[in-house]
């Protein structure tokens, strides 16, 4: 009887990660944070499992996007109150809360379940260069941009 490989569930191994998002695209950066959250960058990954990474994303601010979404680009939450529907377009919210654009993008990316919510635990986001984890001696992540671009 065959017997399924589950990668090593050590928990101690987990790399950390910072991602500089001045002048990136929102969703090609917001991608490239679910795969390494999620764990497909390695060669052990297993869908069923949290086999990812923590993601320190730093200039939360600064983050672009392109056409007219800057405008045209809709945020709505809802209190659960009668007529407690709020809106607003990405510019307002990057000058209110930078820090949910990338965190809206990201968790629109990862599963849908309890697996999906504690992966999300592994993204900290910030507007500005600083962050409050250079104990866990963060590496660089390259994100991959487009020849010619900026």
């Amino acid at each position: 009887m065959e017997k399924t490989y589950l990668p090593p569930q050590n928990t101690s191994e987990r790399q950390w990660y910072v991602v500089d998002a001045a002048n990136q695209r929102l969703g090609r950066l917001a991608s490239e944070i679910a795969i390494v959250l999620r764990g497909k960058n390695k060669p052990h990954y297993t869908p069923h499992l949290d086999t990812g990474d923590f993601v320190i994303v730093v200039n939360a601010e600064k983050v672009t996007v392109t056409g007219k979404k800057r405008t045209q680009k809709v945020y709505r939450r809802n209190s659960g109150r009668p007529g407690g529907m709020k809106t607003e377009n990405f510019a307002q919210l990057q000058a209110r809360l930078p820090e949910r654009i990338i965190e809206h993008a990201v968790r629109g990316m990862l599963p849908k379940n309890s697996l999906g919510r504690s992966l999300f635990t592994k993204l900290k986001v910030y507007t500005g260069p600083d962050h409050p984890h250079q104990a866990q001696k963060p590496q660089e992540l390259k994100v991959n941009t487009i020849p010619g671009e900026d």
